[in-house]
């Protein structure tokens, strides 16, 4: 029997265009096509697959009256219970650290403003990506250098009411950064006329030169930026597969993604606030199921990516990351007995009454305290059996 046409394979899969996903019927149509070119696929077998598929997308779905929400707190909650509370090597990189286990799920889901551990995964385009010296001279570009950096000593010469700084030499030749460099950058950010360089040294005279107003200048010397993109203290260059990868120790995607060199598609920040600062919502969505299923993953946790998509779904609604706890979606859901149920009970009570505040009892919190039925799975119908029901006929009254 002959096998059927790709054309044929392609127009079956356009009649399902109402009722599957798009995503499915591209996966579906691809693995025909390719199945039918290394054999033959009758039109019975066709149909019969197309059959099986549809079957197995309904059996998928969520049951109406299903407690989405619960089955992913739990799902997620429960075998977080199992994950660690250390800090760890960061993608076998031994020179950085980032906080992985419990304490990253927590910060992911409270949208910490400013991660324990920021890191950035820097990649370049093709052209550059294997050129290692390429890569370790754009990483020294990205990698944030300090006047302090760059000092062995500094000294206090009290007698000449001045401020010495002995430069260290090797570190000077290794970031390829001059003296000259240095007292440029102390006048402009200082304007100090009197900074002088003497050989190794540089000298620095301010106009106050007691003893503690020497101290606080050297404190601003020290804080001095000389090269490099705020934020980021370290780089660690690793080699992936036929490519070289920047890994970064702090974080500044905006200014690293203006850098021509960098692929802006694959640059990754582990910073979710500044995801959505820099990229917006949608990017900030992705960026929690990411981090989350990563941090997960890394614990070798199981848990299915569509219960930590409900989860990012409900931080990004309202076009804004919202925290789960009591500053967020805990704290501001419409029923005041759902809130006074999580935290801080009194006080919510008291500002519903001071408000008169009317609660609809929609949610499961407030029904179970009010002892009403759940509006989950049955609960979720009202039913008004008559009295003619039992004997076989229909009530027009029941609904």
């Amino acid at each position: 029997m002959a096998g059927v046409s790709t054309e044929t394979i392609k127009e079956k899969i356009r009649e399902l265009e109402e009722i599957l996903p798009a995503s499915i019927l591209e996966e579906l149509e691809r693995e025909l096509v390719k199945v039918s070119k290394e054999r033959s696929i009758t039109h019975e077998k066709l149909n019969q697959i197309l059959e099986e598929v549809k079957k197995a997308y309904f059996r998928s779905l969520v049951e109406p009256g299903e407690p989405v929400g619960i089955v992913a707190a739990q799902s997620i909650g429960e075998p977080g219970t199992q994950m660690t509370l250390r800090t760890f090597h960061y993608a076998g990189v031994a020179e950085l650290n980032v906080t992985l286990g419990l304490p990253r799920l927590i910060e992911i889901l409270d949208v910490r403003r400013t991660p324990t551990t920021p890191l950035m995964t820097v990649y370049l385009k093709k052209e550059i990506a294997k050129n290692r010296e390429r890569v370790k001279e754009i990483a020294q570009r990205i990698e944030m250098t300090v006047v302090e950096d760059m000092v062995s000593q500094f000294e206090v010469d009290l007698i000449n009411r001045q401020l010495v700084l002995s430069l260290n030499k090797v570190r000077l030749k290794q970031k390829g950064v001059k003296p000259e460099e240095i007292v440029k950058r102390i006048q402009e950010e200082l304007q100090l006329e009197e900074v002088i360089l003497d050989d190794s040294k540089i000298k620095v005279r301010p106009k106050e030169a007691g003893l503690g107003a020497l101290r606080q200048l050297m404190a601003k010397i020290r804080g001095i930026s000389l090269r490099g993109v705020k934020g980021i203290s370290r780089v660690v260059v690793k080699k992936e597969g036929e490519e070289y990868v920047i890994y970064t120790e702090g974080s500044n995607l905006e200014e690293v993604l203006k850098m021509e060199e960098v692929d802006k598609r694959r640059t990754i920040t582990n910073d979710i606030v500044e995801v959505e600062r820099v990229l917006g919502i949608e990017a900030a969505r992705r960026a929690i199921i990411d981090e989350a299923m990563k941090t997960l993953q890394e614990q070798g946790l199981e848990v299915d990516i569509r219960h930590i998509m409900l989860v990012a779904d409900m931080m990004t609604c309202t076009g804004r990351i919202r925290q789960i706890g009591r500053h967020g979606i805990s704290g501001e859901k419409p029923s005041f007995l759902a809130r006074a149920a999580f935290e801080t009970t009194v006080q919510h009570l008291l500002e519903a009454s001071l408000r008169g505040e009317k609660d609809p009892l929609k949610g499961v919190i407030e029904n179970v305290i009010t002892g009403q039925t759940v509006p989950l799975g049955t609960g979720t119908v009202e039913l008004v059996m008559g009295t003619e029901y039992g004997r076989g006929r229909r009530n027009p009254s029941s609904s």
